[in-house]
């Protein structure tokens, strides 16, 4: 029985420590990031940020962009984490897809670092995260079961938002876009979703509650690089 106590906690203990190794990795990739840029980073800039071996890396992550996905990813779960308390407080689906979706890309742009992560990594399911997909399908399945949207497919839907969404924050972030860009993606959105003109203006224009911030290890990395370049609000 001490020998089985003994090798649970040996077992409990290796998993913590792996656990936190990986959690460093990601979060000195934001670092990392954040100093070289989108494109420049190689993996002895992330083992070094990490202090770690490069060995080590590979137990974790195969490559760079491996790496990248997996910070883009759950970075996003944690914007989602603070974004979809407010959006089940709204009875209407398409008044939630529009809500979600323009505090998603207004976050984008309040923590551009992070925006940038997300336009560079691309679609990618595990770059999503685990929240998108199912909290968009949520909304956007309620919207068509009752006929607010007319759309056949579910996937179709989440697919021309996941795309309205992802290009509309890498607009947003070349300061090209007019000040009203996300409240436009929107209301093109919902018109192609099938809302009449009228209300589908009335719905992307409609006041926003105001969002806290994200909290969790690559966003209180994030806090910490406040007052740097690689921050801006």
């Amino acid at each position: 029985m001490r020998e089985l106590r003994a090798a649970n906690y040996q077992t409990r203990v290796g998993a913590q420590r792996r656990e936190r190794t990986r959690a460093r990795l990601i979060e000195s990739a934001l670092g990392v990031f954040a100093e070289k840029g989108p494109d420049a980073p190689v993996i002895d800039d992330f083992i070094a940020a990490a202090g770690v071996a490069r060995g080590t890396f590979y137990n974790y992550f195969r490559t760079t962009a491996e790496l990248l996905s997996a910070v883009a990813g759950e970075s996003s779960d944690e914007v989602l984490g603070v974004i979809d308390p407010i959006v089940r407080e709204i009875e209407d689906p398409a008044h939630r897809l529009v809500t979600g979706s323009r505090l998603y890309m207004q976050m984008a742009c309040r923590y551009p670092m992070w925006g940038a992560f997300i336009t560079r990594v691309g679609t990618k399911r595990g770059a999503r995260g685990k929240l998108l997909d199912e909290y968009l399908t949520r909304d956007l399945q309620l919207a068509i079961d009752t006929k607010r949207f007319n759309v056949a497919d579910v996937v179709v839907a989440r697919d021309i938002a996941l795309g309205a969404i992802r290009y509309g924050i890498e607009t947003l972030l070349s300061g090209e876009a007019p000040a009203d860009y996300a409240e436009q993606v929107m209301y093109a959105l919902l018109q192609a979703f099938g809302i009449d003109t009228k209300e589908a203006k009335a719905l992307a224009y409609s006041a926003l509650e105001n969002c806290p911030g994200p909290h969790g290890p690559i966003f209180d990395r994030v806090g910490r690089a406040r007052g740097g370049h690689a921050v801006a609000t």
